[in-house]
């Protein structure tokens, strides 16, 4: 093509496709170029969607976004071999409208996401694989899927494909990722009737649940496991980091088995029918293992950026508004005639006073914090579930003693430990 494009997305995800939206309101020529058979097939989330920022990005989507049910209640669950404890919080706020949160399915959810970049004059163009950047006098200037006749300038690239960004790589913006940058995260799709996880979950009609279950889950290692009430099904996972799951020869799958397997888990999917696998890589290395967001003619948005806050399991709201502020970014580049690195680190400007790299900043340590500490999620449960079991017992012994016994419990666990635990959180709350 002889005209350059204004902008090139390459990844249907929702950082992608809401910056091409946003271009194409903008009245900027932009296209998508996603290479999965259409958009979602290949990408992978939990499956909770937050409603005030999808709101704010994307005015009335609860009217026609595929949604599978409002999230009133949050479990978070510790595990150890045979017992589960934990906390719980549902609240009838949360059963109103407008709701916090829905869990929601990424294919059909990326694909109506996409159809609305469409109405507004962006191009998508599935099965297309971008196999390199094209360059100018040491600028992007485009894109190449390696084809005859495949290269296709653009005045900005930017960059949405994903955790294992390779482009943001060739781009020079990214060295090799390490695998303690990345959780492996493996998924299934489970069907079962509407009333059966109503009934399981003790929810009214139409509402959901999301848990998140941590210890045992992931055999102790750092990561958590996930379970979300979907219409007629349940979305359920586990992941850690890579790094842990080579060091320790652990398999994902295996993980997710066993994890499905545990007595307090094993109900909860009784009778249910897998319908759908998934894995996907997911960034871990946090505000600290960001790449260069910006250089002449590039962006990168989303995952391939690292926008990802495990904490509070939040990512497509921040993928979302990152795609949002590139595309402004390069609406106001645009308006300037300039691409260059000096004109697009707005992007950089603009993200430092947004929620997503404020949040990020704010819980950089947590990740570090825990891994230093592998017993978080494998001694304390275990002491937990054993303060708890002995308490609860009924068996003659006077109340006492058994305050006594527990008492030696807790003062068998080591101080230095404890305490540097203490302090250590205490540290990144401050």
């Amino acid at each position: 093509m002889d005209e350059a494009f204004d902008a090139i997305v390459v990844g249907a995800g929702p950082a992608g496709v809401t910056a091409a939206r946003e271009l194409a309101n903008a009245g900027l020529s932009v296209v998508v170029l996603e290479r999965g058979q259409f958009p979602g097939a290949k990408n992978v989330w939990g499956g909770i969607l937050y409603r005030e920022p999808t709101e704010a990005l994307i005015p009335g989507f609860e009217q026609d976004a595929p949604l599978e049910r409002p999230i009133i209640e949050q479990r978070y669950l510790l595990l150890t071999d045979d017992a589960m404890m934990g906390a719980t919080f549902r609240s009838e706020r949360f059963a109103q409208k407008p709701y916090n949160a829905y869990s929601a399915l990424r294919s059909p959810f990326d694909r109506w996401h996409a159809a609305t970049a469409e109405a507004a004059g962006a191009e998508i163009y599935s099965e297309f694989a971008v196999r390199d950047l094209l360059w100018r006098e040491g600028c992007v200037a485009g894109v190449t899927t390696g084809d005859e006749e495949g290269e296709l300038p653009a005045n900005c690239v930017v960059l949405a494909d994903g955790a294992n960004s390779l482009l943001a790589q060739k781009a020079g913006l990214h060295a090799e990722w390490k695998p303690a940058d990345q959780a492996l995260v493996a998924k299934e799709l489970i069907a079962l009737p509407a009333a059966t996880i109503e009934e399981r979950f003790a929810l009214t009609p139409g509402m959901g649940a999301a848990l998140e279950i941590f210890g045992e889950s992931t055999w102790g290692l750092l990561g958590y496991g996930f379970i979300y009430t979907n219409k007629d099904s349940l979305s359920i996972g586990t992941g850690a980091l890579l790094s842990d799951l080579i060091d320790t020869g652990y398999n994902v799958n295996d993980m997710l088995d066993r994890f499905k397997k545990h007595p307090a888990i094993a109900p909860l999917v009784a009778g249910g029918e897998p319908i759908e696998y998934s894995g996907h890589l997911i960034p871990e290395g946090g505000f600290d293992r960001m790449p260069t967001l910006y250089g002449d003619g590039v962006l990168v948005v989303g995952d391939a950026a690292g926008f990802v806050n495990p904490l509070n399991r939040e990512g497509a709201n921040l993928a979302m508004l990152s795609g949002k502020l590139a595309a402004q970014t390069i609406i106001e580049a645009k308006a300037r005639g300039d691409f260059s690195a000096a004109s697009l680190s707005r992007y950089r400007e603009l993200l430092d006073r947004s929620v997503v790299l404020q949040d990020l900043k704010k819980i950089r340590h947590v990740t570090p914090f825990a891994h230093q500490r592998p017993h978080l999620l494998r001694d304390y449960p275990r002491l937990a579930a054993s303060l708890a079991e002995e308490y609860l017992t009924v068996d003659g012994t006077p109340k006492s003693a058994k305050y006594k016994k527990l008492m030696r419990m807790i003062a068998g666990a080591p101080k230095r430990r404890l305490l540097s635990d203490a302090i250590g959180a205490r540290a990144l709350l401050g």
